[in-house]
């Protein structure tokens, strides 16, 4: 880190250069950090469906040329002034929700979601209005303020939760995003009781971990329902009691989980970002105390509805960002929990494919063929300078999630080597 620190970095980024295109490897130029930043050395970092949703040209807030990609983890190469909760060396995962500790919602024990540097979050810069990636003499945007599809990447210091550096970094990169997302559902949002009954709508990685967070929250029936019969045996791994497919019933599917349930359920969650799911999500619940978390992320302009009475007669609707949690509090907390062995990661990784087909696992995502939707490539800790030198072979390693696909990158190289590069950092 100490060969960096202090100077531009020219590094490997996956660029969009415009919406509906693919993504291109190019070599770009990372700058240093300024006041109250920090330049990360990613190492792993994972592709969400949200990812997909902007290079589709379905955010109004996407932004082009940027460096997309929210769901890393790395190691703090060095940090601008002022910056004292982390030094280089540090392993982090970058936040899309940053917690300034601050302002008016962090102060707030009933939301996380930090107003600090949202707007320029939003506009894709850092919280100057700049931004600190150029490729071909062109300024990149950056994207949820992580940009993690970069070897390395700057955001703002409070867009980090430092972490055990005894956790592996291609695991827990997955606690940037879709798994705090459903776990917190079930245990923030929804505040699942023991004894309830629950149902999932969605059984990629954001549903089963829901299951999980209703598992731990001692829930009594945890019903997952999908339209992949493929997806129920893996999901009893992660919680699951039951299984609906809407396709084997002619009745609605509120009126099939009402009479399943004697009446509807305690808690109900949509993850798959359907408004007409969310509705029936809704109307699933049991009537005077049933409660329905959005978690699913619908297109852009779509619109939710249902009767008035279904809320009158004491249903709630409500919806949830990153389960809940305030981020920089709360990830080194669950990456402990995974380390304990309380909460799964592992168990999302199935398969292996080769690195160079990234924009095949876009593809993917949208054919649904093969339920991809994670991407992780993980970086030697000296792959610039093996890459610059020439040394070394390298392979990618896919891993194809359950539901979902990540792909991890790393060096052949001598055992020697590698702990060379390793007690560098």
């Amino acid at each position: 880190m100490a060969l960096t620190a202090g100077k531009v970095i020219t590094c490997r980024a996956a660029v969009a250069w415009e919406e509906k295109k693919p993504l291109s490897i190019e070599t770009v130029e990372v700058a240093l950090p300024k006041a109250g930043e920090v330049r990360i050395k990613i190492l792993s970092t994972g592709v969400c469906h949200t990812d997909a949703y902007t290079l589709d040209g379905l955010d109004p807030e996407g932004v082009f040329p940027c460096v997309l990609g929210h769901e890393g983890g790395g190691i703090v190469e060095s940090v601008g002034e002022g910056v004292t909760t982390v030094k280089a060396g540090d392993h982090v995962i970058p936040l899309y929700i940053p917690q300034c500790g601050d302002c008016k919602f962090c102060q707030s024990p009933k939301t996380n979601l930090c107003g600090k540097i949202r707007a320029t979050q939003g506009q894709g810069t850092m919280p100057d209005g700049t931004t600190r990636f150029t490729c071909k003499g062109r300024s990149l945007y950056h994207f949820m303020g992580c940009s993690t599809f970069s070897e390395y990447t700057v955001v703002a210091e409070i867009s980090i939760a430092k972490i055990n550096d005894t956790a592996p970094l291609d695991k827990v990169c997955l606690l940037g995003c879709g798994v705090p997302t459903g776990y917190g559902a079930a245990l923030n949002t929804a505040k699942v009781e023991a004894g309830s009954n629950c149902a999932i709508w969605g059984l990629g990685a954001v549903g089963l971990a829901v299951a999980m967070g209703c598992r731990a929250a001692g829930a009594k029936r945890i019903i997952g329902i999908d339209l992949n019969p493929a997806k129920f045996e893996i999901a009893k791994k992660f919680g699951c009691t039951e299984f609906v497919n809407p396709k084997d019933h002619e009745k609605p599917i509120q009126q099939v989980m009402i009479e399943l349930t004697d009446g509807g359920l305690d808690y109900t969650f949509e993850c798959v970002g359907n408004v007409a799911t969310m509705r029936a999500a809704l109307e699933s619940c049991h009537k005077g105390w049933g409660t329905s978390v959005i978690v699913g992320v619908a297109g852009s302009g779509q619109e939710i509805s249902t009767r008035p009475f279904q809320l009158v007669t004491g249903r709630t609707w409500k919806g949830t960002a990153f389960g809940g949690w305030k981020s920089r509090d709360s990830v080194p907390k669950l990456v402990d929990e995974y380390l304990n062995k309380r909460i799964m990661l592992d168990e999302f990784v199935t398969h292996s494919m080769p690195f160079e087909k990234i924009n095949d696992a876009f593809d993917l995502m949208h054919s649904g063929k093969r339920f991809v939707d994670k991407f992780v490539h993980e970086y030697s800790t000296q792959v610039l300078q093996m890459r610059h030198n020439e040394c070394g072979s390298q392979t990618v390693l896919i891993y194809i999630w359950l539901m979902e696909v990540a792909f991890i990158l790393s060096l052949i190289m001598p055992q020697e080597l590698r702990e060379q590069n390793l007690a560098a950092l």
